[in-house]
Formats: structure tokens, sequence, C-alpha cells
């Protein structure tokens, strides 16, 4: 399954998460330091709905939340 919107074209990124050690100067430490750099996605929230197009045609799709709450899809 790919998880790309329908919609709005929105599919998994890549990115990533820094790993960092101590206290930060501002807690009193000697300032926090980068140990790791890990490789991570960054997936989007797709839900499979019933989707009634222009048509009048029903449909079962993969759409992005934020399409559904800002009204772009009619639901069936």
């Amino acid at each position: 399954m790919s998880r790309i919107c329908t919609v709005t074209g929105k599919r998994p990124v890549k990115g990533r998460k820094i790993h960092r050690s101590g206290l930060t100067k501002k807690s009193g430490g000697i300032g926090t330091h980068v140990t790791k750099c890990v490789k991570r996605t960054f997936r989007p929230n797709l839900q499979r709905i019933r989707v009634k197009l222009p048509s009048g045609q029903v449909k079962r799709m993969w759409v992005s939340v934020k399409a559904i709450k800002a009204g772009m899809i009619e639901k069936a």
C-alpha cells in the first residue's frame, strides 16, 4: 500500500531525529551535545474512507485527515 493521499498528494518524507545528552546550561549543566543522528520517516495521517465522486460514484480512497477536516471531499 502506497501511503499517498489521493486528494492532496501528501506522502512520507524523510528526516532525522537528533539525540542529545547532557544538562542544558540554563539548568546548570555544561550544555547538551549531539551524540547520534537517526534517520526516520514522517508519515501522513491517512484514513481509508468512502468518497462520493462528482460523477455520483462511490469509491474507497486513502485520504489525509487534513483534507477531510478542510471539507475537500464529500463522504458517502
